[in-house]
């Protein structure tokens, strides 16, 4: 399953050329991460709690086309699951048009707060903690 978060580029986040600064797409993404997160019932305080928290173990972007002020995009995430300690989000920002400006590729770990150290099976994890772990890719 695909999710999708609508995000509209503000003044602010434009560099020197007119378009989008590129740290400002690692926060699009950032922000679709939590967002899908939180359509799974999976809010920061309830993961918190949990003792529980996703990390980041690497990102790699791939700029394909340039957006500007007051461009709608839509940024996507989309998970992959497998065995071990890492997951898997690939994410698109999309203009309206279908237009791909840029993908990412991200691996998560999910962290025991307390220990310090990645879970070993972040998916069954989150399946047993989230409220609608279909939006995440998990039954």
């Amino acid at each position: 399953m695909t999710f999708s978060v609508p995000v509209t580029v503000r003044g602010y986040e434009l560099d020197v050329n007119g378009h989008l600064n590129q740290a400002v797409y690692h926060q699009y993404a950032e922000h679709a991460r939590w967002e899908v997160l939180v359509a799974a019932g999976l809010v920061p305080d309830k993961l918190q709690l949990s003792g529980l928290g996703p990390v980041v173990l690497e990102s790699n972007v791939k700029y394909l086309r340039e957006l500007h002020l007051g461009d709608e995009i839509a940024v996507t995430c989309a998970c992959r699951w497998g065995a071990g300690k890492a997951f898997w989000m690939d994410q698109q920002i999309l203009k309206l048009d279908g237009t791909v400006s840029a993908e990412f590729s991200v691996v998560l770990g999910l962290m025991d707060l307390k220990a310090r150290k990645l879970v070993a099976d972040p998916g069954q994890r989150l399946l047993q903690l989230a409220e609608s772990p279909d939006v995440l890719g998990l039954r």
